[in-house]
Order: C-alpha cells, then structure tokens, then sequence
C-alpha cells in the first residue's frame, strides 16, 4: 500500500480520537496560578465559556469580583489574563458577552439548564448555579457531558425528571 491509500485509512482511524475528548471545554494546559487562585472559591470556569472581552472585564475588576475582594499581584493578572484571551470563546454561542459577564446568565447556560428548578440552585448541596460541579462531576477538568452528571443531594423526584431528559 502506498502513502496515497494509506492517508485516508489513518484519517478513518484517527478521526474518533480526534472528537473523543469533545466535551472537554478546559485546554490541556491549565496555569497553576488558574487552579491556584480562581479555583480555590469557584469551579475553573474553562475560558471558552465567555469571550475575551468578558474576561478582559473580569480580570479588570477582580477588587470587586462578583462581591468578593479576588486582587492579585500585576504579574499574575497578566498572565491569567494573557491565558484566558488566547483560550477565550470565538464565536457561536459562547462568543457572546453574557448580562454582568455571568456565566450562568448567558444565553446558552439558560437553554441548556431551563428545565432546572430554581430551588434545585438554592439546595446546599448546590448552592448556585455557578457551582458547576455540584452536578457535572468532571466540571473541574472542562467535561461537563450529559452522561455524567451527577443528581444532587436533595433534588425531589420531580425536579430530577429535568436532568434526565
């Protein structure tokens, strides 16, 4: 077999390796100062999940982020924030500047979560909507696929029907 019948075979072979990590939103190479500093009162929020303009705000105004105090020294803000441009959303629906750069106001988080009860976000197993792995058990490691989330604490048997379907 020659190289010009042996590329479309390896393409065929290759190709579901290539999607089998599809739902890993977090790129393969974290900061320590991310999982550090961001991670220590949040889900790491992969940086796909809002534009570079949302980020530039956040990191802009991390005295007053979302209510806490989150400073950090200038050489640390420029680089999560050097990271998080190069590893921002592009386009399609994350690429869009949510209400207050919240994630969980963004159009695409309200569609793909409408069917959660609004008590589910309140139970202490949850706590928020911005608690992401409360229920998507590799949210930390960017995997939030459907078919592992975990239901929790607390959840009745009616608002469960909506993680389901």
């Amino acid at each position: 077999m020659n190289a010009r019948h042996l590329l479309p075979l390896l393409t065929l072979i290759a190709a579901p390796l290539s999607h089998a990590d599809s739902d890993r939103l977090m790129p393969a190479r974290v900061p320590d100062a991310y999982k550090a500093e961001c991670a220590a009162c949040h889900t790491a929020y992969p940086p796909s999940l809002l534009p570079a303009a949302s980020w530039q705000r956040i990191m802009g105004g991390l005295e007053h982020h979302y209510g806490t105090d989150a400073s950090l020294d200038a050489a640390t803000v420029k680089q999560l924030n050097g990271w998080l441009q190069a590893h921002a959303a592009q386009g399609g629906r994350r690429g869009v500047a949510p209400p207050n750069d919240r994630i969980t106001e963004s159009a695409w988080f309200v569609r793909e979560h409408r069917g959660i009860d609004p008590a589910v976000w309140k139970l202490p197993s949850v706590k928020s909507a911005a608690q992401c792995a409360a229920c998507h058990t590799g949210a930390d490691q960017g995997d939030f696929d459907d078919d592992r989330i975990r239901i929790p604490a607390g959840v009745t048997p009616a608002q469960r029907r909506a993680f389901l379907d």
